[in-house]
């Protein structure tokens, strides 16, 4: 069975908290969708706001090859022959051809909201649609609150769908605005308005009672061929139906046709390219395109999914365009470390002791606090440790920091950092931007001449989480910070009661790392380093 996909990021995304698109990021959402396979791209009210006004005067831009460009509005104003209406006409003037106009359904609105008569209230109705029919447009009615309408005067609720599908509406959508309907009474109803009236039924959900996308999937199944909803749920309060799940569970669960196989395989890239231009971080545990929706903790759990990944995932998920991980942590098993070593490949160069060693110490700096799951550097620098023991590039004999500030003085911090190499003993001073600036700017100084590539080694983030915050400020805090070399990006983790020592290691792991990974490719770096061990 086909289902109309009808994407509403652009107008009632954007009514959620913390979401803001620049004209120029509609655009780009625009096409992306468009390339998704989405059939319908609400991309506004125009006659609400500039920037929606905008949107669609420069939607000519687009290159849209398969979805319908769609505005939105309500229908006229009570006071305003339809001719008249200044929403009304920015929605033909938008130019795209399908419109959605929402009215209501529930009399409680008619009465509080609109202060006019039920009677009047379908003759807003009849009126909007005809007149953007006879300007040929495609019309998808919204039937504002249809279920607590339905509730309050089911004979009114039905005789407002009535009223637009006489006056020509191709869609009537149904929608739960409130988000409170249970999801056995939306599949009720719908299958009672399919019966009633054919034609083509959509659905509308809000999630403020978390059934968005189990209402939306209930509705199909009852008769619905058209459904809304927001990539990544965006959307006013508790947010709109998933799209992104709805589709999914639609195409892989429930036999119907949305994106088809090719396009469902973009699923994951197009929810991640959307949050990116809101700004928000995907959700790790969004159902289908979340980073952790295929993430793998447990021994038991592992074990088995490397034997046959049915055995704890629903579907493959690289047909969402997502990927299965494995996590490394005090939970891990020997399936695990053994996944982990393969994706590193060396699964080959550690013996069954060296893997069962390997696991007790993750075990051991998991109970201390590490999060290896965030930083696969600190992991990737356990496993090249335990490849090659004897390998020791320094060792620090000793650092110290101190920061200075007077009244109305700028604090300056300086770090002393001592060390042994290969070559001798090295050591540093230097003042900097903080604490872990200088010890920073420290330790390049003392490895700058033995290992000069260490200097494409920058930090491009750091995160500081209390652990037991019932100690206050002796609490002990855990360090994550993210590196790069240009090349590419790693995460290296330092837990202490002191925030600085837990930087400190989360650095020297970084450049630890770093310098391994270099071994592999510099010979003359090979040679520094063969078979030395200062011995602990």
């Amino acid at each position: 069975m086909r289902i109309f996909t009808f994407d509403t990021t652009l107008r009632d995304g954007t009514q959620g908290e913390h979401v803001s698109f620049s004209v120029e990021d509609k655009l780009l959402i625009a096409q992306k969708l468009d390339e998704l396979g989405i059939d319908y791209i609400e991309g506004g009210w125009p006659g609400s706001n500039p920037k929606d006004k905008e949107f669609f005067e420069r939607a000519s831009e687009l290159k849209l090859n398969h979805a319908r460009l769609t505005a939105f509005g309500s229908t006229r104003f009570a006071k305003n022959p339809v001719e008249e209406d200044r929403n009304v006409q920015a929605l033909v003037e938008a130019g795209t051809p399908a419109v959605a106009v929402f009215g209501k359904s529930w009399d409680l609105h008619v009465r509080r909201a609109l202060g006019i008569s039920r009677e009047q209230n379908l003759e807003l109705i009849s009126d909007t649609v005809r007149y953007l029919k006879r300007h040929g447009k495609e019309v998808i009615y919204d039937a504002e609150h249809f279920f607590d309408g339905y509730r309050d005067n089911p004979e009114y609720a039905l005789k407002t769908l009535e009223t637009a599908q006489a006056s020509g509406a191709d869609v009537l959508c149904l929608c739960d605005t409130n988000g409170g309907t249970l999801t056995s009474r939306v599949a009720e109803l719908v299958a009672l308005v399919k019966r009633t009236f054919g034609g083509v039924i959509g659905i509308h959900t809000h999630n403020d009672s978390d059934l968005a996308v189990a209402n939306a999937i209930a509705a199909v199944e009852a008769g619905a061929t058209h459904v809304q909803g927001c990539l990544n749920g965006y959307g006013e309060r508790c947010g709109n139906a998933n799209l992104a799940s709805v589709i999914a569970n639609l195409e892989l669960k429930a036999g119907c046709e949305t994106l088809g196989p090719e396009k469902l395989a973009s699923l994951a890239s197009a929810c991640r390219f959307i949050a990116e231009l809101a700004n928000l971080p995907l959700r790790n545990d969004q159902a289908f395109v979340g980073k952790s929706a295929f993430a793998h903790k447990g021994g038991v759990h592992v074990s088995a999914v490397l034997k046959d990944s049915a055995t704890y995932e629903h579907i493959k998920p690289e047909a969402v365009g997502n990927r299965q991980r494995v996590l490394v942590s005090d939970l891990s098993g020997r399936g695990n470390i053994l996944y982990k070593l393969k994706q590193h490949g060396v699964a080959e160069r550690l013996d069954e002791n060296a893997r069962r060693e390997l696991l007790e110490r993750i075990k051991q700096l998991e109970y201390e606090g590490y999060e290896l799951e965030a930083a696969e550097g600190t992991f990737e620098l356990l496993v090249r440790e335990a490849m090659y023991p004897g390998v020791q590039f320094f060792d620090v004999d000793s650092y110290e920091v101190s920061t200075r500030a007077g009244a109305g003085a700028v604090a300056r911090s300086v770090a002393t950092v001592t060390l042994r190499a290969q070559d001798g003993v090295h050591s540093a001073t230097a003042a900097g931007h903080g604490p872990f600036h200088a010890l920073h700017l420290c330790l390049r100084k003392c490895l700058s001449k033995l290992y000069p590539q260490i200097a494409d080694v920058r930090l491009t983030d750091y995160k500081v989480r209390v652990l037991d915050s019932r100690k206050g400020t002796a609490a002990n805090v855990r360090v994550l910070i993210e590196w790069s070399d240009h090349r590419r990006s790693w995460s290296t983790v330092g837990v202490s009661d002191n925030v600085v020592e837990a930087s400190w290691k989360a650095l020297v792991d970084a450049i630890r790392l770093e310098l391994m990974r270099l071994t592999e490719q510099d010979s003359s770096i090979e040679k520094a380093v063969e078979d030395y061990c200062w011995g602990v």
